[in-house]
């Protein structure tokens, strides 16, 4: 520990001042490349903080503003991710169960089946389905009792899913729910049917408890004006009716639109009660939202994915809700059950204290960043990715992040990059634009690069050449 408190001391004294330029004689100014570009962008030095770090000696290469408080944005999944990895392994696994109360004889269940989430962050449909097909396979062909949601494992706060922005119902705004099915998403394919003279609408999955009223009608003549317009509507404070209203021609190409809809028990309700009949399944009871009575009985135990796939998951697609369902998992599994926001912080501050990484002031909030509140300094971040190279699972780590020209949110980004060079989690919100992660030069050596840039010019891609600058400085200097 007292290595390490010397180490970031280090850190620390050479971020300071331009005092140490004659140690390192790139350090303490912005590279000139990246200045024009700055200045191009007309964002101001104040407005941009960096860090170039060699992760083997510690040395800072370049640096500005590393010590400012600044929004990361998305970047902070890194710290929720690595932290999660450190703490709970690659193997950690969720669980979700079914469990029985009442008798099951030649495959009638007379009582209730409980399906009792654990906080998988990845439920997608084809999980669910495959969660279907094992109770069947074990046996299950009718239940004669109720579906009850067991959804304690998190006790949360209520929670404005529009809040951030007013669009409670786009999947980056999700809520998390110890039983998440398919991120609570439906997807709305609609397509003008020549032959039958209408419009139709699939929903899928298509849940048993929401109604879709089609009011589209299906026109004449080209797609455009009148004839190539659908609105949608989530018409009940329960998100349980949506309705399509418009028109559209034949010469219209087929759309679609996805929303988050229902709540997340009614949603595994109802998606639960459509794939168990598809399924060949009989029920016929309702739906309850409970706790696990003491005596019901163990029926099924479902794993998640590991946790090693579900930081990739998360960094590369920057996945909001499985970054808080990670931070959820470090407080249950320090603290106990039940899951709260307050031990998941808690569990990241104590684990970076053993780590020897000092991140005092920084706020992680709910650790996906999408949140005003969640600050941290380009330094603290790039302590973390320090300790993350240095760190035992560092290869699930590192291959967790998106590929520059080639993968998850860079695939676009940075296409001139030698491949495989350049391996970053990016951030945006509205006036911040922010990257963290590693830069191989062409010498083979890999560098942490963290660039957070806080401004209204930020907006509309503006920070993004800064980012770029920055990594071609880094490969034709370095």
């Amino acid at each position: 520990m007292i290595g390490k408190h010397r180490a970031y001391l280090a850190l620390a004294a050479a971020l300071a001042g331009p005092a140490q330029a004659a140690h390192a004689p790139d350090f303490g100014a912005v590279p000139a490349s990246v200045a024009r570009v700055m200045e191009a962008q007309g964002l101001p030095s104040s407005a941009v903080s960096f860090v170039i770090l060699d992760p083997d000696s510690d040395r800072v290469v370049a640096s500005l503003n590393g010590h400012a408080p600044r929004s990361p944005a998305s970047t902070i999944k890194l710290v929720t991710t690595f932290a999660s990895l450190d703490l709970l392994g690659p193997a950690y696994a969720w669980h979700t169960r079914a469990l029985l109360r009442g008798e099951l004889h030649d495959g009638v269940l007379d009582g209730d089946l409980i399906l009792q989430g654990g906080g998988d962050p990845y439920m997608i449909v084809e999980r669910w389905w495959s969660f279907v097909h094992m109770l069947r396979t074990k046996g299950l062909k009718t239940i004669r009792g109720d579906i009850v949601v067991d959804n304690t494992a998190f006790a949360l706060p209520p929670e404005d899913p529009g809040a951030f922005d007013g669009r409670p119902n786009r999947t980056y705004n999700l809520t998390p729910d110890a039983l998440m099915v398919n991120f609570q998403s439906i997807e709305f394919r609609v397509a003008p049917n020549a032959s039958a003279h209408r419009v139709d609408i699939v929903a899928t999955p298509a849940p048993v408890n929401l109604a879709i009223d089609n009011r589209v009608a299906f026109a004449a003549g080209p797609c455009r004006g009148s004839a190539a317009r659908v609105d949608f509507e989530i018409a009940s404070e329960q998100w349980d009716r949506v309705v399509f209203t418009g028109a559209l021609s034949a010469q219209c190409a087929e759309r679609s639109i996805t929303r988050v809809l229902l709540r997340a028990p009614s949603y595994a309700f109802g998606t639960f009660v459509e794939l168990w009949r598809e399924s060949g399944g009989e029920i016929a009871g309702k739906l309850r939202i409970e706790a696990a009575p003491p005596d019901a009985q163990l029926f099924l135990n479902f794993d998640s994915l590991s946790l090693g796939e579900i930081v990739r998951l998360t960094n590369k697609f920057s996945n909001n809700l499985m970054a808080r369902h990670l931070l959820l998992a470090m407080g249950e599994e320090r603290y106990g059950a039940p899951a709260t926001l307050e031990k998941g912080a808690q569990a990241i501050a104590e684990w970076g204290q053993e780590r020897g990484l000092d991140l005092q002031g920084m706020d992680i909030d709910n650790g996906s960043g999408l949140s005003r509140a969640t600050h941290i300094s380009a330094l603290q971040m790039a302590m973390v990715l320090r300790a993350a190279y240095r760190g035992r699972y560092a290869p699930e780590f590192i291959a967790s992040l998106s590929l520059a020209g080639i993968d998850g949110t860079l695939k676009s980004r940075m296409l001139k990059t030698p491949a495989g060079s350049v391996r970053l989690k990016t951030g945006h919100l509205d006036d911040v634009s922010d990257v963290a992660g590693y830069v191989t030069t062409l010498t083979g050596k890999t560098y942490v690069l963290v660039c957070f840039i806080n401004h209204p010019r930020a907006n509309g891609g503006g920070g993004e050449p800064v980012h770029a600058a920055l990594v071609n400085w880094m490969q034709e200097n370095l």
